[in-house]
């Protein structure tokens, strides 16, 4: 009888059994949400994009885009701590839209056009579902903006994130032709400051807002005290307003912007200065700012003082131009053509050379909270 030969024991598998999958990295999950996405992200195609994702890398063509001698501008930025509110309430669709708007809303007052967009999702198990909801969000606020979604990355690292949790991450390229760049160094004393309205709070000071509402006792599942016909997670929720369209519009029509200001962290008092040449400062009227009731809420329940929330909410105005007072007219009649409100706040004065930053904007004495 003859013997069957012995056969060598495969030594590239472990005695355990062990996969990747067993250490809490689903690739099946991951490969879900990528074909899950595909649609969306392709609906966000744009002259200069139009390659598949699942490349090493995004593409771009700058010359299909129409660019001739372009400088590129870039940006990226998170949403803070209102992802958490995201998360506590399970409302993941618009999360990905203020992803968008706080890198977008960078690169247009600098003068350039967003182009191009890339994400970064982390958690520590993925649910296809949740990150589908999100990347919708992301080509919302990318198709919003004009900018196309070329790529990403996806990262599932269990023991890093708590159940449930998840973090994101926006990069942004935008290009100007050369010689459009802003601020302009032409900006001068007696200069007007156009306002434009926020959505809400946008993606600055939730850690704050979250105390607020840590003191007042509510729950997210609450009817929010400012806006009785939606949850309190809903309304504070808010997506960030995306300001570029009526924006290049603006400057294609009007050439008169000479600066523009982004209001996050830090409010009126950190942002304004960014874009002004030393030895000016800003005026500010806060009569004229149309203050929204989540504000006077927050303001009112938390006991936070006016200085503290312009230094760290927008209190209203999302956006500010600067321009010359003899083009005003023409500016916010652009504005309103393209569906854009807008109110004067103030004006460009001098300022001590020497004065620190946070003297260099004045008149935020009385800011009238609206009555809840």
């Amino acid at each position: 009888m003859t013997k069957a030969p012995k056969t060598a024991p495969d030594q590239t598998v472990p005695k355990n059994g062990l996969t990747y999958a067993d250490a809490g990295v689903d690739i099946d999950a991951g490969n879900a949400l990528v074909d899950a996405i595909k649609p969306l992200v392709r609906a966000t195609r744009r002259p200069g994009a139009d390659a598949e994702i699942g490349g090493f890398g995004g593409l771009f063509d700058l010359k299909a885009a129409g660019f001739i001698d372009p400088i590129l501008v870039a940006a990226n930025d998170g949403v803070g701590t209102k992802l958490k509110i995201a998360i506590d309430s399970h409302c993941h669709d618009t999360i990905g839209i203020d992803l968008v708007a706080m890198c977008v809303n960078d690169i247009i007052v600098q003068g350039a056009e967003p182009l191009f967009f890339l994400d970064y999702f982390a958690t520590g198990h993925l649910a296809p579902d949740v990150g589908a909801h999100v990347v919708k969000g992301i080509a919302e606020g990318c198709l919003k903006a004009g900018c196309a979604l070329i790529g990403g990355e996806t990262a599932e690292m269990p023991g890093l994130y708590g159940k449930g949790d998840y973090d994101l991450a926006g990069f942004c390229v935008g290009a100007a032709e050369r010689g459009q760049l802003l601020p302009r160094p032409d900006v001068k004393e007696g200069d007007v400051l156009i306002g434009l309205p926020s959505s809400g709070v946008h993606s600055n000071g939730y850690s704050l807002v979250r105390k607020i509402v840590e003191i007042s006792g509510l729950k997210w599942s609450d009817p929010a005290p400012y806006a009785p016909d939606q949850s309190l997670g809903q309304a504070l929720l808010e997506p960030t307003k995306i300001y570029v369209k009526p924006l290049l519009a603006v400057l294609q029509e009007t050439k008169a912007i000479k600066a523009m200001a982004h209001i996050t962290g830090g409010g009126f008092i950190d942002n304004i200065p960014r874009v002004l040449p030393e030895g000016l400062g800003a005026q500010i009227t806060l009569e004229a700012i149309p203050v929204l009731p989540v504000f006077a809420w927050l303001a009112q329940t938390g006991g936070v003082s006016v200085f503290e929330m312009l230094r760290t909410f927008n209190c209203g105005i999302g956006m500010i131009l600067v321009v010359d007072e003899t083009e005003v007219q023409k500016v916010q009649s652009s504005l309103q053509k393209h569906g854009e409100p807008s109110v004067i706040i103030g004006k460009i004065e001098k300022s001590n050379a020497d004065a620190k930053e946070t003297e260099r904007v004045r008149g935020l004495g009385q800011l009238h909270m609206p009555a809840l």
